[in-house]
């Protein structure tokens, strides 16, 4: 049975939230879409070139590659043509009828949220095609793949779905015209059209070609080249200003906010490179995504090759974006090859060792800045003291605590830092971990370091965990967690020191008896002087907050054994002494609220208030 000429086609879910919200939400910079078609068109080229490296027939006798931009002032159309790859019918379903993105459903949400979102974030999700609509009421796009036989249209008015057909006669590559919007006359002006270009897309690495009109506005067969043209990256740094590189990031970074900081490099020797690397101002939605869609680019003699996060950065470095271009890596190199090959190893590490030097110097000489950095990529730069050992130093110089001796907001105090205000006769870096920062300020925990003035940093990122189990010492000095295992305090006075308790110890022995196997253990506490007990770990066991998550993603842990301190001093425990009858009631409360302050969950929340309440009624009784 023949296909049928035209078929229609709805709209998966998303893509018709996206285009309604598009089409009907204010924007303040709705002339993105060209750029966004502009670095669609680009991608497509670069694809073509890498396809070609193994098979030049793709080019069908049509090396010259560039992008064409054209009006047509009658039918009001603006059309952007490229004769890169193109594509299948396939793909085009697949590509532009559906989005398969992690990213998309958080980018509707966050436009949601915000009513009139900025649909200039559009291109961070890889559906920038779509920005069209923001000036377009309806679009046509036909494309036939490189070797491929028969062109397909895809048309819609962006509302519910849209038609595809196939198409006999068209050249390679995919031309995408635009029918605008009866109050868009300004994207059928020259001018408007240059000056959009070369604001955002001056050094796309291909000619954007304009076509010419003559008096009358009719088209010419002249074709002005309206941009430079020419990589950035390969270019002399002193050719370059500030602007130039703030005016690429997009294109390279697929991100609407201006870069942080960047680094652009040239290395001539055994191994010729230049590099462009940039660190983002705001955190993408996919930087927890295990397969995000953007990274560093690698290009071989200025021919793309691959674009795959973990090839040129390590995992804890998936934030920065940019392009290393290679001399002397083979031009049909394969991915398969490029998993051991040294000369892409020593790029890696070089690249590396560039954004700390980058880092370093932030955090030296621009604490704004490196603030900045801190609070969107900070979470994730602490991977890298586990993921590699051997810059585990340089890392951990860079890490930024909270600390008892910091009472804001701003993360600012560094190891460095603490270890010039240690004590004398300190040997020890003393460390938090809990799941927020007003429950490590309230900790019991830190009562006895507060009344002796010693510093504890204060961690409270999930990560954090993790990364003080592998850490073991940093500057000679050694970790200690303040909620685990025996203190051992500086300067510590042995008559000061409670007694060392043992099983005979009748209060924490009728308290033990009350408690059961849900405690290993009750001792008198050393940490303790406002509170009346805590919770205190083994050396290796995880932190609440750590046990509950790995418990919530099926991989449940042993409990760990615990030992409750008590302070005997405290008026509460002298109550409990004297009321007998509720002795076991006060037990379990004294176990309850230590696992509270220790940032735990109660596996019976209503008996606690329960307890509470009888407790707190008995105590108010007047014939008591």
């Amino acid at each position: 049975m023949s296909e049928p000429k035209k078929q229609h086609h709805a709209f998966e879910a998303e893509v018709d939230q996206l285009l309604h919200l598009v089409a009907h939400s204010l924007y303040s910079h709705k002339e993105i879409f060209l750029r966004e078609l502009i670095s669609n068109a680009a991608d497509a080229l670069d694809r073509l070139r890498f396809e070609a490296l193994s098979d030049d027939g793709l080019y069908e006798g049509d090396s010259e590659l560039g992008i064409r931009i054209e009006v047509d002032e009658q039918d009001r159309t603006l059309t952007i043509s490229d004769n890169g790859i193109g594509m299948s019918r396939s793909e085009v379903t697949s590509n532009i009828g559906t989005i398969a993105r992690s990213g998309t459903r958080a980018f509707l949400k966050s436009l949601g949220e915000e009513k009139q979102g900025e649909v200039s974030q559009i291109g961070q999700f890889g559906v920038g095609f779509y920005s069209a609509f923001i000036v377009a009421d309806r679009v046509t796009l036909v494309t036939r793949r490189a070797g491929g036989k028969q062109g397909t249209c895809w048309e819609s008015d962006g509302r519910g779905g849209y038609d595809l057909s196939r198409v006999n006669s068209t050249s390679r590559g995919t031309s995408v015209t635009l029918h605008l919007k009866e109050d868009e006359s300004e994207f059928l002006e020259d001018y408007r059209l240059r000056e959009i270009i070369k604001r955002y897309s001056d050094h796309t690495p291909f000619p954007i070609r304009l076509r010419s009109h003559d008096d009358k506005g009719r088209p010419t067969d002249d074709w002005d080249t309206v941009n430079q043209a020419k990589a950035l990256w390969a270019r002399p740094k002193k050719e370059l200003n500030d602007e130039d590189y703030q005016e690429f990031y997009p294109h390279v970074a697929h991100d609407p906010n201006p870069p942080l900081a960047w680094i652009h490099h040239r290395v001539e020797g055994r191994n010729e490179y230049s590099l462009l690397l940039y660190l983002p101002s705001k955190a993408p939605f996919d930087l927890a995504d295990p397969n995000p869609q953007h990274g560093v680019k690698l290009y071989v003699q200025r021919v793309f090759i691959l674009d795959e996060p973990d090839k040129l950065m390590p995992r804890y470095l998936r934030f920065v974006r940019g392009i290393v271009d290679s001399n002397d890596l083979p031009l049909n190199i394969s991915r398969e090859l490029l998993q051991n090959n040294r000369t892409l190893d020593t790029i890696r590490s070089a690249c590396v060792r560039r954004v700390l030097d980058l880092l370093e110097d932030l955090s030296t000489n621009q604490e704004e800045t490196y603030g900045k950095f801190w609070a969107e990529f900070g979470h994730v730069l602490k991977e890298g003291t586990i993921e590699d050992i051997g810059n585990q130093a340089r890392i951990l110089k860079l890490l930024r605590f909270h600390s008892t001796q910091d009472d804001g907001d701003a993360l600012k105090v560094t190891l460095d830092d603490y270890i010039g205000r240690m004590q004398d006769g300190q040997e020890k870096i003393y460390y938090l971990t809990i799941d927020s920062l007003a429950a490590a300020r309230r900790s019991p925990h830190l009562e006895v370091f507060r009344q002796r003035g010693i510093e504890v940093l204060l961690m409270t990122d999930p990560v954090d965990e993790w990364v003080m189990d592998w850490v073991r010492e940093y500057e000679g000095k050694s970790f200690q967690s303040v909620a685990k295992g025996e203190l051992d305090l500086p300067g510590a006075d042995a008559e000061e020191e409670p007694e060392e308790e043992t099983d005979e110890d009748p209060l924490c022995a009728q308290i033990q008896e009350a408690l059961g196997d849900e405690v290993e253990a009750v001792r008198r506490s050393s940490r303790l002087t406002d509170s009346p007990s805590c919770l205190v770990r083994g050396e290796h066991d995880f932190s609440p907050a750590m046990w509950e998550l790995m418990r919530r993603q099926g991989q449940p842990l042993p409990k760990p054994k615990l030992v409750l301190e008590i302070n005997p001093d405290h008026a509460l425990l002298q109550r409990m002494q004297a009321d007998e009858a509720r002795f076991s009631e006060w037990a379990r409360w004294l176990l309850d609220q230590a696992v509270l302050a220790d940032g735990g969950v109660l596996e019976d929340p209503g008996g606690f208030v329960s307890r509470i309440n009888a407790l707190l009624a008995a105590s108010s009784d007047p014939r008591r």
